[in-house]
This record gives structure tokens, C-alpha cells and sequence, in this order.
């Protein structure tokens, strides 16, 4: 279960192909050049059924505040307005985002004890984050 991860941060140490998941998602140069010069830092909390992911960079901090099964609206970080589901299969977070007007994205957050691996995937293109566990 997730749960076991709850309060504890993960620092960016790794990025493939988030340029080009980036780019097909539409996503500007300037911005695409900061997303991919810093490294985030991600923690997930829970309070009750509901639960909160942020992420916070020198460039940007977001959370997104969720219930699992449930759909809700978002607003990526690069600006895009997409309807979420986030589901869970044992230590897997599975996030699907549907736009009106953009691509359905999945992004899975496979947490680990020292780890989360992220794995973004738009059209044919997969993106691999490794955060490694801050002491």
C-alpha cells in the first residue's frame, strides 16, 4: 500500500524523455527548458479518504488533493485544464488525465521504500522520473 509512503519526500534524481513528453503535450520551449533544469521535490499525505501530492521546485509548486476512484478537475502545471482519475494496484498510483482539447496522458507513481518511479506516457512516447528518498 501507498500508505507506508505518507509524509515522506522524494527528490528528482533522474529524467528520460520528459522534453519530448513535454513537447507533445504542447507544452512552450521556455517552459519546457525550466521543467527540465530543476529537480522536484514530491510528497504524498493523506487525511482521511482524501489524498495530496505536491510537488515543489524552485520553478514552480503544485498539489493536486484527491480520492481515489473519484474524478476530479485539474490544472496540469504547464496550464492545461484536464478531468483526473487516480486509481491504486498495490503500490502503484495510476493517474489518467483527459483534456477537451488536449491528449489523454497516463502517469503512473510506482512508490518503492527509497524510491518513486514515475513513468509518463502521452501518444507513443514514455517518460521515466526516478525520485530517490530525501534522509
Amino acid at each position: 500500500m501507498v500508505d507506508a509512503f505518507h509524509g515522506k519526500k522524494f527528490k528528482l534524481s533522474s529524467s528520460e524523455k520528459f522534453d519530448e513528453y513535454m513537447h507533445a503535450l504542447g507544452v512552450g520551449l521556455l517552459t519546457r527548458k525550466m521543467g527540465n533544469a530543476v529537480s522536484p521535490v514530491i510528497e504524498l499525505t493523506k487525511n482521511g479518504d482524501e489524498f495530496t501530492l505536491t510537488s515543489n521546485s524552485t520553478f514552480k509548486n503544485t498539489a493536486i488533493t484527491f480520492q481515489l476512484n473519484k474524478e476530479f478537475d485539474e490544472t496540469t502545471p504547464d496550464g492545461r485544464k484536464v478531468k483526473s482519475l487516480i486509481t491504486q494496484e498495490g503500490n502503484k498510483l495510476i493517474q489518467v488525465q483527459k483534456g477537451e482539447d488536449s491528449k489523454e496522458t497516463k502517469i503512473i507513481r510506482e512508490f518503492k521504500p527509497d524510491e518513486v518511479v514515475m513513468t509518463l506516457t502521452v501518444d507513443d512516447i514514455v517518460c521515466k522520473r526516478v525520485y530517490k528518498a530525501e534522509s
